[in-house]
């Protein structure tokens, strides 16, 4: 199973995507190898994060320049072939966070910029596509109501998406999500939802896009199970 999990800051995409993790281990007998989660400046290091909020702060004072050189680096090194050697593969944003938050947060990739991330994005996908046509985009989404409810609650250190961005911000992951050449795409909203139900709806709505191999994992791990 391999997975893209895109949305807005706050919208449960690092929660979803642990949750499921141990969905694929119960379902299947399987783990991701690694949950790739740090294409969010300034976290852009380690499975998850790791730097330090002295680095953290050294990343935010680099150039826009620099920045934009970082984050393209980072994604073209994670589509590389061995990528995609094994059946699972999980990353959280990846190329559509970076489009979204890197023209309006830090100063690149806007449209007509030398490393348009719209044109960056598509370069990404191709490369992805190349070695995994299965890869499946989640769009995990929740009402601007509920994000700010979130924001206020359990407020991120540093914080990226400022309230009076948020409906900014979902409206440019809608046209991110919308423009991927993905052909298998799920949406989830997790305004409601619990953690839970939400996983729950992602099992139903990824149902169609199970590779062979994943089929008979779930067949395998229920005999198991049974015997």
């Amino acid at each position: 199973m391999r997975l893209v999990l895109a949305g807005c800051e706050y919208s449960g995409t690092t929660t979803l995507a642990h949750a499921i993790d141990v969905w694929l281990f119960d379902t299947m007998g399987a783990r991701f190898p690694l949950i790739h989660d740090h294409y969010k400046v300034p976290h852009t290091s380690g499975h998850p994060d790791d730097t330090t909020a002295e680095e953290r702060k050294q990343i935010l004072a680099l150039s826009p320049k620099l920045k934009e050189m970082t984050q393209r680096h980072s994604l073209y090194y994670h589509v590389q072939p061995g990528s995609f050697d094994g059946p699972d593969w999980l990353v959280i944003g990846l190329h559509i966070e970076d489009a979204v938050y890197g023209p309006l947060y830090f100063g690149y990739g806007g449209e007509g910029d030398r490393h348009d991330r719209k044109v960056v994005s598509m370069q990404v996908e191709r490369a992805i596509l190349r070695f995994a046509t299965d890869v499946v985009l989640v769009h995990v989404k929740a009402s601007a109501d509920v994000i700010a409810r979130r924001m206020r609650e359990k407020p991120h250190d540093p914080a990226l998406v400022r309230q009076r961005d948020i409906a900014k911000v979902l409206g440019l992951f809608e046209e991110a999500c919308a423009r991927s050449t993905f052909r298998h795409r799920i949406t989830l909203d997790t305004s409601r939802a619990s953690v839970a139900q939400t996983v729950g709806d992602f099992a139903r709505k990824v149902e169609p896009f199970l590779t062979d191999t994943d089929r008979l994992r779930i067949l395998t791990h229920r005999a198991l199970k049974a015997g």
